[in-house]
């Protein structure tokens, strides 16, 4: 029986601090990270039913989808079935088809983060790194496209896409190395803080597999595009877009998708960040090359394939869950942001003066209450080579500000179990556990000065991951899929 608890070190967090404060947090986080876990919802939308696949289900359909319903399939009439994919946490969601296909399942392979564990037994898994790829991701790459030629008319293929899927899906065309797109990623997301948004237009032109590409080669058969995210809003946007024409018309980093850049874009991108220059001279060529045969496909290339899409993966699961978890133990849920986008260092100083404001003045909220935030932090590393992550920062940055406090608790993860780049950077890679974020109170800061640990020093060095393991505050968890970072504070009457 599949099941997962996420949070791997209770006893460990609970072993000194606020115990009572620290408890409630660990456990409205436990919430939000359960919901980050596709398997039971895949689990809804396939089922088997004697020799057919039922293929729907209502709430992970995008709102606007003109095929809206369920696809059926008889499986007397159809050929080979694939699964392919790439993103963070995709072992879960591979898992519930290998589950439910059975022996019906022709081949797989998906790629998943390094660091997590492997459940699968017939579709193949390759291990890539993330933020930064690696060789394997390319290995893996290759494999999904070997797959990608085999498919034929008749077959179906189930695709698998979300966070992380583009660095793990990285087959970069010829002339250009794994190397230069290593180099490419590092510097700008890494050093420069560059916003996956921007750095995506980049890679989806220097890649043989990207935004659609695989799905053009597999144009004959039934897909099926399973997305570890959101279906999308049920309501209309300004423009009249629905959810539906905006994934294929809006979409640059779910994998099995068509594109809305251009090379032009990617030029423009490199300009902005003013790195023209100092990008690998490759990738600076193929750009201004803008050859037509790898411009990325578009909508209109998608009018001859038979597919469907389907988002198991609600946006705001995580924080509805913890906010639901935090009810039920007696507190007041406040979800002050689901787009926090900042500095995790200055956004953890924010939260705990909110924090320390509502404890000692009852404003602008009564305590017991539950602050949460969802988004995605930033942290702009430039020279510096700590080991840590952005949830990591941020909690650290918040234990000064709430230094001596009797009743707040801050605690904060990535979703996916991997906060920031891991530690993927680090020369003893795999001896340093990877935290999730970290968990502190009103006592850590004091608990750092008696080991010598000068937190404010180790946050200018973004050295968070070594501070936190010393201090048994740092959050280890099991990979899952990323919906974005999730912070809970917790202020006791």
């Amino acid at each position: 029986m599949y099941s997962r608890t996420r949070i791997l070190n209770y006893d460990v967090l609970l072993s000194h601090g606020n115990v009572e404060g620290r408890k409630v947090v660990l456990d409205v986080l436990e919430a939000g990270l359960k919901a980050a876990d596709p398997y039971y919802n895949i689990l809804k939308l396939v089922k088997k039913v004697n020799n057919k696949l039922i293929v729907g289900y209502k709430d992970f359909e995008p709102p606007g989808d003109p095929n809206s319903g369920d696809l059926i399939i008889d499986l007397d009439k159809v050929g080979s079935i694939y699964v392919v994919g790439a993103a963070k946490g995709v072992q879960s969601a591979a898992k519930a088809l290998e589950d439910i296909l059975g022996d019906r399942l022709t081949e797989g392979h998906v790629i998943a983060k390094k660091g997590d564990e492997k459940i699968l037994n017939k579709i193949k898994v390759t291990f890539g790194a993330h933020p930064v790829p690696d060789e394997d991701c390319e290995k893996g790459a290759q494999a999904i496209y070997e797959i990608a030629k085999k498919v034929r008319k008749g077959d179906v293929v189930f695709t698998l896409s979300g966070n992380g899927g583009s660095s793990l899906l990285t087959l970069p065309p010829p002339g250009i190395s794994i190397e230069d797109v290593r180099e490419l990623t590092y510097m700008m997301q890494v050093e420069r803080g560059v916003p996956t948004e921007d750095l995506n237009v980049i890679r989806n032109h220097i890649d043989l597999l990207k935004v659609g590409r695989m799905s053009l080669l597999m144009k004959d058969a039934l897909q099926i595009h399973i997305l570890l995210w959101d279906a999308g809003d049920p309501l209309p946007s300004k423009t009249g877009m629905s959810s539906y024409e905006k994934l294929l018309s809006q979409n640059r980093w779910l994998h099995a998708l068509p594109d809305s850049t251009t090379f032009k874009d990617a030029y423009n991108v490199l300009k902005k960040w003013n790195v023209l220059d100092k990008i690998p001279p490759s990738i600076r060529k193929h750009i201004e090359e803008a050859d037509p045969k790898y411009e990325t496909p578009k909508k209109e290339d998608f009018k001859d394939i038979k597919f469907r899409v389907f988002g198991v993966l609600p946006r705001r699961g995580p924080i509805t869950e913890a906010s639901r978890k935090a009810e039920s133990l007696g507190y007041m849920p406040i979800i002050l942001t689901e787009w926090l986008q900042a500095e995790a260092r200055e956004a953890g100083k924010v939260i705990a003066s909110i924090a320390k404001n509502i404890e000692f003045s009852e404003r602008p909220f009564r305590p017991p209450c539950v602050l949460l935030t969802t988004g995605e932090l930033i942290v702009t590393v430039g020279e510096y080579r700590g080991i840590g992550g952005r949830n990591q920062e941020f909690t650290l940055s918040a234990a000064l500000q709430i230094k001596g406090s009797k009743k707040v608790v801050i605690g904060a993860v990535d979703t996916d179990g991997t906060d920031g780049p891991g530690t993927q950077f680090v020369k003893d890679y795999g001896q340093i556990p990877c935290l999730a974020g970290g968990l502190v109170d009103g006592n850590t800061a004091e608990e750092a000065e008696a080991k010598g640990i000068n937190i404010f020093e180790e946050l200018k060095n973004h050295n968070s991951t070594i501070p936190l393991l010393k201090l048994n505050s740092g959050i280890i968890t099991t990979q899952g899929v990323s919906l974005n970072d999730l912070s809970v504070t917790l202020i006791l009457k």
